[in-house]
């Protein structure tokens, strides 16, 4: 079922007429009511009235978090308090949260995205959702909700936290769709085995996951731990929240909602605009948020765009799963490394679970790495030459993908720390 299909489908010229004259009203906006945004684009030399098409996107200036922070809490709002009817904040590690604001209109949007983003991977309202992503400040749990509802869903608030509980709703409460962060996701279907509950014994079957990175090999882990069809749902609260893209059922990249958000690909190190294809990093300009809208915006995340239409008969334009961001790159002995490639190879080997971690430190003025991998409780063994051979091939395995050396330490099931929320990958102890 395609929930808009005026939009979903829409011929890609009427897309670009759309986006160009929502484009236009956003820069208006911005540049009358953001002093910040006034004095970026004085500095360019540009007017409103300058902007007639979204093909001139690439003249405008980026906005990044710090940005957000500079003007922290309200300074790039473009509506008096009174409009504003909530506000949501993600957690910083300078100690200031970034802020965003929501109109009535704005909830009513996001609503909206997240519902064509559930329908698309299948839901419906015969379902009934659990949504495990937390409430509060973070995006994540009211953002599914409102989507739910507008879907026609029963929803079921649980939030994060209190995993056997989790698990007593999910039985009890015949949920069919499960909506939480990917590494919790694993856990729960740890925590089903270990109750002695089979997947099959629930209502399960389907996995709207998002907010940290996951490869597909975790994909297909969680799928058969919890037996369900997984989904990638990517959203970020700069830009509004989950529902900014989401997977349909054939799994081939992440359809953007266009008529609400302009994607581009940039080179990262030279700011110039990237074409389909190519990997970069993604950036964003939001063209119908009335409270905080934002100038493309830097993302951080690593991906690639497809404009092709989708067999599923959606033509809005693909991005890839995004596995990794530039900020979370570690350059550790002088190569690139992104956690996103350790777990693609743990995920690949039967003997490992989904938990693992990446511990970087420095003696004697070099790097160090150590990688903590969890094995899977049917292969944890006493014998030594056993786990030994094992920890071979991960060594074997993780050396021939990053192209350098790691201390490859097995761990016990169920030892590394589980989060009900984002899974913490890497601990960098380098202080650089």
């Amino acid at each position: 079922m395609i929930l808009y299909p005026e939009i979903e489908c829409a011929d890609r010229q009427q897309l670009h007429e759309l986006q160009s004259k929502r484009l236009a009203e956003t820069v208006k906006r911005v540049y009358e009511n953001v002093p910040f945004y006034r004095n970026k684009f004085k500095e360019k030399g540009i007017e409103p009235g300058d902007i007639k098409s979204v093909d001139q996107l690439k003249d405008l200036p980026f906005t990044t978090k710090a940005d957000l922070r500079d003007n922290y809490p309200f300074g790039l709002f473009t509506v008096p308090q009174t409009d504003v009817v909530r506000i949501h904040a993600s957690s910083g590690t300078t100690g200031k949260p970034t802020v965003v604001g929501y109109t009535r209109n704005d909830i009513e949007i996001w609503a909206e995205v997240v519902a064509r983003g559930l329908t698309m991977a299948g839901v419906n309202k015969d379902d009934t959702i659990q949504i495990s992503y937390g409430y509060g400040a973070f995006t994540g749990g009211l953002g599914l909700h409102y989507g739910a509802e507008k879907v026609g869903a029963t929803v079921i608030p649980s939030s994060t936290g209190n995993t056997k509980k989790q698990i007593q709703f999910m039985t009890d409460f015949n949920a069919t769709v499960l909506a939480c962060t990917p590494s919790y996701a694993a856990y729960l279907g740890e925590n089903l085995l270990q109750a002695g509950l089979s997947p099959k014994e629930t209502k399960l079957r389907i996995g709207v996951f998002g907010a940290e990175p996951w490869t597909n090999e975790m994909r297909l882990q969680i799928e058969k731990l919890l037996n369900i069809k997984a989904y990638d749902i990517y959203g970020l609260s700069e830009i509004i929240g989950p529902g900014v893209s989401m997977e349909c059922e054939c799994h081939c990249g992440n359809h953007v909602c266009e008529d609400h958000f302009i994607p581009e690909i940039i080179d990262p190190e030279t700011l110039e605009v990237l074409p389909y294809g190519e990997l970069g990093e993604l950036v964003f300009t939001t063209i119908t948020k009335e409270a905080m809208p934002l100038i493309r915006y830097r993302t951080r995340d690593l991906t690639r765009l497809y404009p092709e239409k989708c067999a599923c008969g959606r033509t809005l334009v693909r991005m890839e799963k995004c596995l990794s961001r530039s900020d979370d790159m570690l350059i550790i002995r002088g190569v690139n490394v992104f956690p996103s490639q350790v777990e693609a190879v743990l995920m690949e080997m039967v003997e490992t679970s989904p938990h693992y971690q990446i511990i970087v430190g420095r003696e004697n003025n070099l790097d160090t790495l150590e990688i903590r991998v969890e094995i899977n409780e049917h292969f944890w063994s006493d014998s030594i030459r056993e786990l030994e051979n094992i920890r071979r091939r991960i060594d074997h395995n993780i050396t021939s993908v990053l192209g350098i050396s790691a201390v490859i330490k097995l761990v016990e099931p169920h030892s590394i720390e589980r989060s009900e929320g984002k899974a913490k990958r890497v601990i960098d102890n380098r202080n650089l």
